[in-house]
């Protein structure tokens, strides 16, 4: 036994060897435990949570060009993409019936212009053959006119052409019958004579005819489009040569008037109202920018935020807010992503 026990020192044995190491582990672990403790307690009181994050994205105003003026597209002067300024001329159209529709309602006035310079003059005979040929030409025009109108009521009402085809045969018709009692009139007023009342009616025939050039006229303003204003052209709806209806879009004109949309919980609404300076972050032009709100909205039932709690909580409306740039914000698009931040203090 005396052997054995020769590399132990003499006042230690080895069961109280063990128990040393134990407990200066133990005392390792229970400082360890301490300072991760003290460190989430010091994390709880001073940390705060990250506020939520509202993305909204930018939007502008876009107009579509279209006019009255039935016809055929003859050049586009723009491109998609393309900047485009108040004034500057968008596109073509042409239409051969309203031209020849002018061309009638020129030749009316014209016959007006004439009956009414030869009233004063008294009525010869050469006058009256005259007006009585114009009235016959315009009733063989009203005839055939009438005949191309049933022709295309019919084959409307079978569907073989569209609509527009037989409103424009009507139109010509209704053109004719004017033309043809203009006509008469005049050949009445030749035979009549050179009356006061004779006067006034060829000034009403002229006025008359007048009008109908500036009803045409009114329709072929619209041969060229302008643009309203400044901005710029996002979509081209159709190509050259191809036909347009009245009111047709033609293209889009993008304003240059950005904005962001945010859809909000009515929670975050407190410090946000009308006018409020909001800080907008824009991730794709790294930049954080100032926006004032000018539009608050409930977007209604179907928003609604639901309640997870059976008791003490209630369902959050989602209301819609507009902001706008204080300053332009260069390379800002619709589209792009934008990061409520919080109300500039």
């Amino acid at each position: 036994m005396s052997q054995n026990n020769s590399n132990l020192p003499n006042n230690v044995s080895e069961p109280d060897k063990v128990t040393a190491k134990d407990r200066a582990l133990i005392l390792t672990i229970v400082v360890i435990l301490i300072v991760l403790a003290a460190l989430a307690i010091i994390g709880f009181l001073y940390m705060k949570p990250a506020p939520d994050t509202v993305q909204g994205q930018g939007e502008a105003t876009e107009i579509r060009i279209s006019g009255k003026l039935p016809g055929r597209v003859a050049e586009i002067y723009v491109e998609e993409g393309q900047r485009v300024h108040e004034g500057d001329t968008l596109v073509k159209i042409v239409s051969t019936l309203v031209d020849a529709r002018m061309e009638q309602a020129k030749a009316m006035e014209n016959v007006a212009k004439a009956g009414e310079s030869k009233v004063d003059a008294g009525t010869r005979t050469q006058i009256i053959n005259g007006a009585r040929d114009l009235w016959t030409q315009a009733q063989a025009a009203t005839g055939i006119a009438k005949k191309t109108y049933d022709r295309m009521q019919n084959l409307f009402e079978k569907g073989v052409v569209s609509a527009q085809k037989r409103d424009e045969a009507k139109a010509a018709y209704d053109a004719t019958v004017a033309g043809e009692a203009a006509a008469k009139s005049q050949y009445e007023l030749a035979k009549a004579g050179a009356q006061r009342e004779d006067k006034e009616a060829a000034r009403s025939m002229v006025n008359a005819a007048r009008s109908g050039v500036k009803e045409v006229n009114a329709l072929l303003e619209d041969q060229y489009l302008l643009a309203p204003c400044d901005g710029e052209i996002t979509v081209i709806y159709p190509n050259v040569s191809e036909l347009v209806a009245t009111g047709a879009p033609m293209m889009t004109l993008q304003k240059d008037d950005h904005w962001v949309v945010f859809n909000v919980r009515e929670t975050l609404l407190k410090d946000i109202k009308t006018g409020s300076v909001l800080k907008v972050r824009i991730p794709a032009l790294d930049k954080t920018v100032d926006m004032k709100v000018f539009y608050i909205k409930d977007l209604g039932t179907y928003a609604n935020w639901q309640a997870t709690k059976a008791t003490g909580d209630y369902d959050a409306r989602t209301f819609q807010i507009k902001a706008r740039p204080e300053k332009p914000v260069e390379n800002f698009r619709p589209g792009m992503s934008a990061l409520y931040e919080g109300v500039k203090k």
